[in-house]
């Protein structure tokens, strides 16, 4: 990857939850590089977006229905907190590994500690 700029997740109360799954802070990362962003959350998520790839990004704060690892037919929620949500419209679609399975990845919300800087560097 490309010199660039890592954003951490945002936790919110299930923190030593998280960790004890190993999906915690110190296993966990956006990466914003000049050619891609790169989203780990432990074993349990992984992907590699193209930045020419991403189509828009803004602050969310439609309703969240868990904390983890949450997704279906191309949409993912990837968070340790419902605060500081990010969405990122990707098109084309992008993959991903999602607790060990590929997926397609067309939409994807985040929950990050700087979500304004975030959006900034997206």
């Amino acid at each position: 990857m490309s010199a660039g700029r890592t954003f951490s997740f945002r936790y919110a109360g299930v923190t030593g939850l998280m960790k004890v799954l190993g999906l915690g802070p110190g296993v966990s990362r956006i990466e914003v590089g000049t050619d891609s962003v790169h989203v780990v959350m432990g074993w349990g998520f992984r992907a590699r977006i193209p930045r020419s790839s991403i189509r828009g990004a803004r602050r969310s704060d439609g309703p969240v229905g868990g904390i983890g690892v949450h997704g279906w037919r191309g949409r993912w929620l990837v968070n340790g907190s419902t605060d500081g949500l990010v969405e990122i419209e990707i098109d084309p679609p992008a993959r991903a590994v999602a607790v060990g399975v590929p997926v397609k990845l067309r939409l994807l919300r985040v929950s990050a500690e700087d979500p304004d800087g975030l959006v900034a560097a997206l």
